[in-house]
């Protein structure tokens, strides 16, 4: 039968704690672009989680609530590819690289330089296709 000795047991757990190294790395750094109403904007915080917590220079934490990027990477790189809402992959064939990118909230292309819609495009629901006549193109 084994016999538990809880002073040795005890002794062990206080050198451990006595022993350990609590390094704090810095892995990911931004720059502070405007503060008010408690909330900051910050730019290059790209590894950020929502959620996180994010400690300004003189100690302040914060939580990370929405992440907004300006801009996403574009390329036919990313055609067949299934990717996450920051354009992260998520189907475990490595990373992407590209050079290109563009805004997120950018403006849709004007009515003359789209192409002209010449097939209609059903839903499956009458009073969807009846209301909203949508068109493939």
């Amino acid at each position: 039968m084994v016999t538990i000795r809880a002073d040795e047991i005890s002794n062990i757990i206080c050198e451990r704690i006595e022993q350990y190294n609590r390094e704090v790395k810095i892995v990911n750094t931004g720059t502070v672009l405007q503060v008010g109403d408690d909330i900051v904007h910050i730019y290059g915080l790209d590894e950020v989680m929502v959620g996180e917590l994010v400690e300004f220079e003189e100690g302040t934490i914060g939580i990370a609530l929405n992440l907004e990027s300006n801009n996403i990477p574009v390329s036919e790189v990313y055609l067949g590819r299934v990717i996450n809402a920051l354009a992260k992959p998520i189907d475990g064939r490595g990373a992407i690289s590209s050079s290109e990118s563009r805004l997120i909230e950018s403006p849709a292309p004007g009515i003359i330089s789209r192409r002209f819609v010449y097939e209609p495009l059903q839903t499956g629901l009458i009073a969807i296709d009846s209301m909203i006549p949508i068109g493939c193109s």
